[in-house]
């Protein structure tokens, strides 16, 4: 299982947000130096969010995100406001190996078909849900599309690789919604990264033991509640 440490951006700072809220917001500094940190640390991938982009649609973090693909010798998948081709071209060419989309591939399924057609395997797709629904706009808004049939949708279209995040468990350190994660991984055949919650040594054995692709972890490491070394041994 791959452990990928979360750096989310915003204002060209490395924050974390509790439940997507901006308005509850810890700041860590250069998110440059936090890439070189959990990668000297063992991080053998590293997922990106631009959480400007996430609200507004707007990449406004582009040059950070640069700087950390072409500072880091491991690959680098980022999201947050992807919604054209050209700013997926932008991301790959800029160094990054994957480019999440989130709220551009629920709402508008002309360009998803045209991103996935076009660069395979190197787009994943984000879905945050909240009560089993999936949820959109930087988890501003919840739609009456079920997260499961979503996914089942997605794999038709040819993608290989999704998160799931359950909005609920994001940032509170209360642990992931295993249950959840359980039906998306047994019910689908594509890989399956564990977003939001991810709190404890405990947390990671029993998502290795679902038998899951990866997990990303955030506000855990950041509080020093779990060590990525320590993590890493787990996995």
């Amino acid at each position: 299982m791959i452990i990928f440490p979360a750096i989310d951006i915003r204002d060209g700072k490395a924050v974390r947000l509790v439940q997507g809220k901006y308005d509850q917001q810890d700041t860590y500094g250069d998110p440059v130096e936090m890439a070189r940190k959990w990668v000297e640390k063992g991080a053998t991938f590293l997922h990106i969010v631009d959480l400007d982009g996430a609200l507004v649609g707007e990449s406004k973090n582009l040059t950070a995100i640069k700087e950390i693909a072409s500072t880091v010798d491991v690959p680098v998948q980022v999201g947050g406001g992807v919604r054209s081709i050209e700013k997926i071209e932008a991301l790959l060419e800029s160094g990054v190996s994957r480019v999440i989309l989130g709220t551009s591939a629920i709402l508008d399924d002309v360009f998803l078909k045209e991103a996935v057609s076009t660069f395979g395997e190197k787009i994943v797709v984000s879905i945050d849900a909240k009560k089993g629904y999936v949820a959109t706009d930087g988890w501003t808004k919840t739609t009456d599309r079920k997260a499961l049939t979503f996914g089942k949708e997605l794999e038709a279209l040819g993608v290989k690789t999704i998160v799931y995040t359950d909005i609920a468990k994001d940032g509170m350190l209360a642990g992931p919604n295993f249950e959840e994660l359980q039906t998306m991984n047994d019910h689908l055949n594509i890989d399956v990264i564990a977003s939001g919650g991810i709190s404890t040594i405990e947390d990671i054995k029993t998502l290795h033991q679902l038998h899951l692709y990866g997990a990303i972890v955030g506000k855990a490491l950041y509080t020093g509640k779990v060590e990525l070394e320590e993590i890493l041994k787990e996995v």
